[in-house]
Parts: structure tokens; sequence; C-alpha cells
């Protein structure tokens, strides 16, 4: 059966939530939310690991429009932030909108309709066909194969993808893994069942997720192999209880808790001068990230381990206040060796030394460079969507894509930050889509899509910023893709972004009317 709807969402985190706010209150209902997952909450009800927690203080981490006096901690654990956007969506009577445990296998867009063809199937019936053929998530499925689950179709005008950059979990490739005889499991799929008590653990990665399970996991488990790629720079953790005085101050005084967020906003601000203005001032940084690991590390050996051989900056830097006690504990090994196979139970490094252990958790990361899976999103004349990010993923002002009328990224490429709340961003880019979809239904346009030259001369702009930037300064990590081109990352300060994306530019687009071919619009349609 196919249904139809104005506008498919696709995510409930802050991204799919956000957007949908905003489309009630300027008068849109007619729209969907897909969420694959038994529960809402995106990255905040996907990863669920001991110790998850966000590294962006709460009263900026939250929206605008609904802020939050009660957050119990500087920075909120992962229940709360789930719950606060558990609270959104009740509160702005998004319920009856979202369909749980709906994966979106594929989206396709209607040249003759102008409307984009959606395809989606029960989550847990595809989980259960994917774990039986061996096919991991992010992997293209082979429609031929009689064995998957049955489609169902929706017709949608347009559609919104809030799927974020940081949902397809990334396995490494080790030789024999599939030999291992004890458990395994993926940060983001923590097995809660699973007692680590008394058992040998081997983590393998240390980025954001692995520096806040580990210590997790160093207190039960008798034996923990830390297997370390690339040591991370860390600063301390800035971390309290808010008090029950400021919690009653906040209540009864919302622009005090308004003042608290717009200092939090303006100082992490300031760090985009050294981030992309002069990468010296980023020193004082490493200066105290040095004396962090001098301060929590005894032992000299353990030390040059873990102190990172890059500029402060290039990677991602984290913040904890018990990682580096955790690696210091006698039963806790940092292994720099790498992994050359595994053999049953046995993990064997790169100099050949054999480890025997009970349970592999992989902490690293995700597919930051390909956030939309290959074979799911098709725009103009059935062009896959990685087939044109080829050389690496690029948008409009992170939100169009030439050749995919009609479609939108929420947390698209380059709209990535080192510095500061990602929901800042994001509530800009539902301005500049709301105002895009206000415009089309003033218009009464079937359909729009961003000019290939505005699109290129955009990205030129935004890459040669990025060049002098320290995040290009020859380190490995997930904002640069394999050719050296930093896809994910926004090289600015975050208030010009939204100066960017305050109002819709139709005159960078090329629009449809319903009964008339492609036109390019005057400058007088982008008032």
């Amino acid at each position: 059966m196919t249904q139809n709807t104005q506008i498919a969402i696709i995510g409930t985190g802050f991204s799919g939530l956000g957007m949908a706010i905003k489309l009630k209150e300027a008068g849109y209902n007619d729209f969907v939310i897909f969420e694959q997952s038994d529960d809402i909450g995106g990255t905040w009800h996907q990863n669920h690991y001991p110790g998850c927690a966000c590294d962006v203080q709460s009263a900026l981490y939250s929206f605008s429009f609904e802020q939050n006096p009660n957050w119990s901690r500087m920075y909120a654990q992962q229940h709360e932030i789930k719950a606060y956007l558990k609270h959104c969506a009740e509160k702005y009577g998004l319920m009856k909108h979202i369909r749980l445990n709906t994966h979106v296998a594929g989206a396709r867009f209607d040249e003759t309709h102008q409307r984009w063809v959606v395809e989606t199937c029960d989550s847990p019936t595809l989980w259960a066909y994917m774990q039986e053929r061996g096919v991991k998530p992010g992997d293209r499925l082979d429609r031929t194969d009689k064995g998957l689950p049955e489609f169902t179709t929706l017709r949608a005008d347009i559609l919104v993808s809030g799927m974020g950059g940081l949902s397809t979990p990334a396995y490494p490739e080790i030789k024999g893994i599939e030999s291992f005889t004890g458990k395994r499991f993926h940060s983001q799929d923590w097995d809660h069942d699973y007692d680590l008590r008394g058992k040998r653990v081997a983590v393998i990665g240390t980025g954001a997720s692995a520096i806040q399970f580990v210590p997790e996991v160093a207190k039960q488990a008798a034996k923990v192999d830390l297997y370390q790629r690339t040591p991370p720079w860390i600063m301390p953790k800035p971390d309290r209880a808010i008090r029950p005085v400021e919690k009653r101050l906040f209540r009864m005084f919302p622009q005090t808790l308004n003042a608290f967020r717009q200092s939090i906003y303006w100082s992490l601000e300031a760090r985009v001068l050294g981030f992309v203005g002069n990468p010296r001032i980023l020193k004082l940084g490493e200066l105290q990230a040095r004396r962090h690991i001098r301060n929590q590390i005894p032992d000299k050996a353990l030390r040059r381990k873990v102190t990172p051989d890059f500029h402060f900056g290039c990677k991602r830097v984290l913040i904890s206040n018990n990682y580096y006690p955790a690696l210091a504990q006698d039963h806790v090994d940092v292994v720099t060796e790498g992994i050359r196979e595994v053999q049953g139970n046995t993990v064997i490094d790169g100099q050949g030394n054999k480890r025997q252990v009970d349970c592999i958790i992989y902490g690293t990361g995700f597919r930051a460079q390909d956030p939309i899976p290959a074979g799911m999103i098709f725009g103009r004349n059935g062009q896959d969507l990685l087939d044109a990010w080829k050389d690496g993923a690029e948008a409009y002002k992170g939100t169009t894509i030439s050749g995919f009328p009609n479609f939108f990224m929420l947390m698209g490429p380059n709209t990535g930050l080192g510095h500061s709340s990602m929901v800042y961003m994001i509530e800009s880019q539902i301005q500049y889509v709301l105002d895009a979809l206000q415009k089309m239904r003033r218009q009464q346009w079937s359909s729009m899509e961003v000019k290939p030259d505005a699109q290129s001369r955009y990205n030129a702009s935004i890459h040669a910023k990025l060049g002098d930037s320290v995040w290009q300064t020859g380190c490995k990590s997930w904002y640069v893709n394999e050719n050296g081109k930093n896809t994910t990352l926004w090289p600015g300060f975050t208030w010009q972004f939204r100066q960017q994306t305050r109002r819709f530019d139709a005159a960078q687009y090329l629009v449809r009317a319903p009964e008339s071919g492609v036109s390019e619009r005057e400058s007088a349609l982008a008032v």
C-alpha cells in the first residue's frame, strides 16, 4: 500500500524533533517522522554505554526555545538528554507523527511527479536479516535477495534527513575476527546483560566514546587491554552538580538561565580564534593538557604512550577526569603495537605478543565520511548520493545538494563543530529549511534544487578557509577523508553560519512550477 505525506523526516534526535517542532509552529501538520529504533532520542537513545555523557555544557546543548532549568549537572549524562528529548516530543505534540521501529531502506526522487518515493520496513525484522546474512550497518542491501523483509512505500513532497554524521558504527578490519570465541560488541550496541566482572576485556580504539566507558569497564573487569592507535589530547572536565539554589533561580527567573547559556556560548566561540585564526593560540591548551597527563599518570612510560605527537586541536579534543587514572591501574595495559590478528580467544598484536581475552569492545566510532549509506538516497537521473560524493561529501550551506531536489540535510557536510554545541547549528539549518518551504508554498513551486555552480563556489570558499586551520596540520582524523578533504567541520564562528542560513536565498536555486519547466528565478524571489 502506498501512502502520502507532505514532508518525511528521518530520525528523532535533535535534528528531526527540532525540524518537526518548527514545522508545527509554522502551520505544517502533514508530516511523518521515521525512527528505526524502538524509542526516540537519536544518538542519545542509540548510545547507552556506561559513562555516556555530553562534552558540551547542558545549558547550551539544548534547544534555545525549550531551555531546561532542571539539568542535574553541568555536563548532562545520556539518560538525562534522552529524557529531555522525550519531553520535547510530548510537549509539542510530535508522538502521533512518529513511526518507531521503522527503517528507511531507500528513497528515490520521482522526476515525473516531482516527489520522493520512500521505502520503509520493520527494523527488528531487517536487523535479524542482517545478522543472519552478516550484513553490517551501512552496507548496501542486496535488493535481489528474496529474504529481505517486506517494504512499504510512501510518497513525500519533501524529504528531510536528520540522521546526523555519527549514526553508522565503524568496525575495524581485523584478520581472524570471525574466529573469536568470546563476546564482542560496538559501544553503540552495548550489551548490558553481559557481566564484565572478572572478565579479560580488549578495548579497540581511544576516541570520545572509549574515554568515557573505559573507566567504567576497568571498575569491573579483571584485565583490560586498551588497543590504542593514536592517543587523543584530553583536557580536565569542569563538571559538577548544579546546585538546588541555581535550579530554583533558573525556574523563577528564566532570563538568568538564558544569560548563563549566553555566557557559555561566547566563551566557547572564542576557541575559534585558535582553531582557524591562529593555531599558535592553542599552545596554551596543549600546555594544560600536558599538565593534565603529568598530574594523573605517575609512570613516565605510560605518559609517553598517551601523549599525542600532533598539534593540539588537529583531532577532536576530549575532556575527562577519570580516563588517565583508569589507565594507570595495574590491571589496565595500553597496547600501541596494533592488532595483527585474532585466533579463537587470543588477540595477537603487531609484535606477535598474545593476549587471551573473553570480550572485545569496539570503541572505533562512526563512519563520519559516509553519513548516509550507499543505496539509500537516489536523486535526479537515479544518481546515488554516495556516487555524487565520490570525491567527498559536500552540500550548499551543509543543507542542500545539487541533483537532489526537495531534499534537505540537517547536520550535513561541513556543519560539524570542534568547539561548541551542534544544537545551535541545527537550529540555524532548521530556520533555513523552514524559510525555503514557506517560499515554496507561496510561490507554488513543485521542486527546487541548488544550482551546481552555487554549490561549487560555496564549497571552494569553505575549503579555502579550512586550508589554514589546525585541522589540516597533518594528523589523521575522522574530520578528513582519505583524499585529505575536510568534509566535516565548519571553519568559523557559529554566528557566521547562522547569518548565512537566516534567509533562504532562492536566487541560488533551480525551481519548477507545477505546470512549467525548470526556470532560474531572478533575485526578486529571494526576498
